[in-house]
C-alpha cells in the first residue's frame, strides 16, 4: 500500500511518467487516415469502376436485333448500328424508329421466356 505524504510526491511522479511518452513516428500518426482511404477505395471505386468496364463491354457488344432500355426509358429495338456510334430504335407499337448515341443505351433487355 502507498502511503503519501503531505507532499505530494506521487502525484508529480505519476504526472511526471504520464507525460513522458517514447517519441511516435509522425507516419504512425496518418496511419488511420491512409487505412480509412484504402477501405474506400474498396468499398467504392473498385465496385463503380468494375460497373463502368461492365456498362462498356454491353455497349461495346450491341448488335441488330437487341431489345434495349434507354436512360430515358424508352425501350425498343435496335435496327441499325451506324459508324458514328449512333444507333436507330425501333419503338413500339407503331414502329417509330428513333436515332440515339450508343451511351444512351442503360441495359439490355432479356427475352421473356414463354412456359
Amino acid at each position: 500500500m502507498l502511503c503519501r505524504d503531505g507532499s505530494g510526491r506521487i502525484e508529480k511522479a505519476m504526472s511526471f511518467i504520464l507525460l513522458q511518452s517514447a517519441p511516435s513516428n509522425p507516419l504512425l500518426q496518418f496511419g488511420p487516415i491512409v487505412l480509412i482511404f484504402v477501405i474506400f477505395y474498396f468499398l467504392l471505386f473498385m465496385p463503380m469502376q468494375r460497373q463502368k468496364k461492365q456498362q462498356q463491354k454491353m455497349l461495346s457488344e450491341l448488335k441488330s436485333g437487341d431489345v434495349v432500355l434507354t436512360n430515358g426509358g424508352i425501350m425498343g429495338t435496335i435496327v441499325a448500328i451506324n459508324d458514328d456510334d449512333s444507333i436507330i430504335v425501333r419503338v413500339k407499337p407503331d414502329g417509330v424508329k428513333l436515332q440515339m448515341a450508343r451511351g444512351a443505351v442503360a441495359s439490355l433487355v432479356k427475352p421473356e421466356t414463354k412456359s
